[in-house]
């Protein structure tokens, strides 16, 4: 099962996964300037923009980027294997220089995810050595159920004083920086308090467990050739996109009797519901991807391959653009844009970063970050960066 991907993907990267990293890439951005990079949350007034964008993409986006780590992973450790280098400790290696370009992107932006993924991606190296896909789903299925959350409810309707309060931060400290403090301020903030929210946040959500069982997804599809070769699954796409969507229609009247509810019990509950509907409308998303890319959209969907192949440049670069846009310290343009002008905006410069990607590639093997991290794992600055003649890039 493992060989057929690695045969159909071989030493080279699979653009419909790259195009897909892109989609994701656009998503995730489009959702920061909806939210302002998160000033938003200051004073939270719900638009049809707001509607529009996190509807499609809020938790989405980032569950793909999830997935499409874990596919990464089976294609290094069966390159490695292939080689006979076993990449476990350089996997390993490679997770925590990600982990100090998160931790720094960290002091710009609080709501950086790459340490998230970082730190989790530890704990999908031992999972290599499982071959059962039978039984890697079943975990992921048991991380994605939020076992977590639905301790949290069963106590607090039990009445236990731990869990009478809100599964959310209560107090954001960070935030009221961020809206009038200088940049170092800001800075300060993000060292510690920006940190431990955005923790509460994912811990208490279940975001870190729905990573992990998105990590195993991922590598169950690269060992599968789900992606390598899509016609062999034709008829299980269509029967999962019939379950995805009424799975998305079932929940949706699930959530219109929790949402908003102030009980505790009753929070917990719609944050497993909230979760699981990003994680079908995630899925849904997926497939039709995958049938877009099939039936003759794909000429169309490779534009978005520059920027899934530079994703950790780009979403670095988002940050140093928009936070000192929108932020207290710099221009300060939460209070004045409007979320409909800060999408559109958005859309724009992700198109120009689309086109810059393009142009890059024309020059480059790999983006800037990109080198850097793979310089970093192989601790050589001997890995190719400029293109000469008609080289193609290698799996980063």
């Amino acid at each position: 099962m493992a060989d057929a991907g690695v045969r159909a993907a071989g030493t080279s990267r699979l653009e419909m996964v790259d195009a897909l990293r892109g989609y994701a890439l656009m998503g995730l951005f489009l959702v920061h300037m909806a939210e302002y990079f998160e000033l938003y949350w200051a004073s939270p007034k719900p638009t049809l923009t707001t509607e529009i964008v996190f509807g499609l993409f809020m938790g989405k986006t980032f569950s793909l980027l999830a997935l499409c780590f874990g596919f990464s992973f089976f294609i290094m450790m069966e390159s490695g294997r292939r080689r006979g280098q076993p990449f476990a400790g350089r996997f390993a290696w490679r997770l925590t220089l990600l982990f100090l370009i998160g931790t720094i992107h960290g002091i710009v932006y609080r709501g950086d995810i790459i340490v998230v993924l970082a730190l989790m991606g530890f704990l999908l190296i031992p999972f290599d050595n499982v071959r059962s896909p039978r039984l890697l789903l079943a975990v992921a299925a048991l991380c994605m159920a939020q076992p977590y959350l639905w301790f949290w409810a069963f106590a607090a309707h039990a009445g236990a004083p731990w869990a009478q309060h809100s599964i959310l931060p209560e107090d954001d400290p960070a935030m009221q920086v961020y809206l009038t403090g200088g940049m170092l301020d800001v800075v300060k903030a993000n060292l510690w308090d920006g940190q431990v929210n955005k923790w509460a946040f994912f811990v208490n959500t279940g975001r870190c467990l729905q990573v992990l069982g998105l990590f195993l997804v991922g590598l169950v599809l690269g060992r599968s050739g789900f992606f390598a070769d899509p016609a062999r699954f034709g008829r299980g796409r269509a029967l999962a996109l019939a379950a995805g969507v009424a799975a998305l229609i079932a929940l949706y009247f699930l959530r219109a009797a929790t949402d908003g509810q102030p009980l505790p019990w009753v929070q917990a509950i719609d944050a497993i519901l909230r979760g699981w509907q990003a994680l079908a409308a995630m899925a849904v998303s997926v497939l039709l991807f995958v049938w877009a890319w099939q039936v003759g959209l794909s000429n169309i969907l490779r534009l978005l391959v520059p920027a899934g192949r530079m994703t950790l440049t780009l979403y670095v670069a988002q940050s140093l653009l928009f936070v000192p846009f929108f932020y207290g310290f710099g221009l300060g343009e939460y209070a004045t844009i409007g979320q409909g002008r800060s999408v559109a905006l958005g859309i724009a410069a992700f198109a120009v970063m689309v086109a810059f990607a393009a142009l890059w590639f024309r020059y480059f093997h790999y983006g800037p970050l990109e080198w850097l991290w793979r310089c970093g794992t192989r601790t050589t600055f001997k890995i190719p960066f400029r293109r000469r003649g008609q080289l193609s890039p290698a799996f980063t």
